[in-house]
């Protein structure tokens, strides 16, 4: 790992994604230190202030810091991208394999379930969802983890094919080794590389997602700071100021060139076709 982060830097584009990465996450996780104002915290009489020394980015319509609420926004929108991303590739990663290395009734079974699943939009059906549940933060979580299982699902059982037909998983068998360790031990390492690839390359769309069911009303309930509720306030205001629509919409394009530049990086290092020699 410390290898490959290595060659990671030597990379000018995987550079910048490692930085735009760490940057974003550091501040989401010392919001709570680096933040100047309470994100929720009312003050009318600031009220659709510009940029200045006292709000770096400057305020809202009810007088919060929109610096404040952006670094806390960073915190939820992290929060969701790496909880749906983290459950949706374990359930993946199983149900994947079961399909790959299981009979063919069980690969037919899932497969079925990963179509039936994908054969809906995915913001159709987030939208349905919250609107039968209600908006929140677990809606929202479950709607990614649940739409996002069988990309990581196929790809899973793909590899699992792939990997199962080699000489060296035969003769595990023939020498009576159980269908777990050879799961676990000879399967699941080829191909943990291309899963986290895949998974570092989707949290900016996961974090779309998020953003834009929060700009629709339908995500994290207020005032929860939100990138998509700060979009949402700046689009009502865009005639009198342009800040909040600028202080939401910079970190979701950051935040999707660091992990889009970094996962390329990470490619063309774990994927023997694309690796390159230094």
């Amino acid at each position: 790992m410390i290898a490959i982060l290595r060659r990671v830097i030597k990379e000018p584009t995987g550079l910048f994604g490692l930085l735009l990465v760490t940057l974003i996450v550091v501040s989401a996780l010392l919001a709570g230190v680096v933040a100047p104002y309470d994100p929720i915290a009312l003050n009318i009489p600031d009220r659709l202030q510009s940029p200045s020394q006292a709000h770096l980015l400057g305020t809202d319509q009810l007088g919060r810091d929109l610096f404040s609420r952006v670094l806390h926004g960073g915190r939820v929108a992290l929060g969701v991208a790496l909880t749906a991303i983290g459950v949706a590739l374990a359930v993946g990663i199983v149900l994947g394999m079961l399909a790959g290395f299981g009979p063919r009734w069980l690969d037919k079974a899932i497969l079925l379930l990963f179509d039936t699943i994908r054969s809906f939009p995915t913001v159709m059906f987030a939208l349905a969802t919250v609107a039968l549940v209600g908006p929140s933060l677990q809606t929202v979580i479950a709607v990614i983890i649940v739409t996002t299982i069988p990309t990581y699902g196929r790809v899973v059982r793909t590899q699992t094919l792939s990997i199962k037909s080699n000489e060296f998983i035969k003769a595990e068998q023939v020498m009576g080794a159980k269908t777990t360790r050879i799961l676990g031990l000879h399967i699941l390492p080829n191909i943990v590389g291309p899963l986290m690839i895949l998974a570092s390359m989707d949290i900016p769309t996961v974090i779309a997602l998020e953003a834009g069911l929060s700009f629709l009303g339908m995500g994290v309930k207020p005032p929860t700071p939100s990138w998509g509720s700060i979009l949402n306030d700046g689009f009502s205001l865009i005639r009198v100021t342009p800040w909040p629509i600028i202080a939401g919409s910079v970190p979701l394009i950051l935040i999707t060139l660091g992990f889009t530049y970094l996962g390329e990086s990470l490619r063309d290092f774990i994927d023997p076709k694309l690796r390159k020699s230094f």
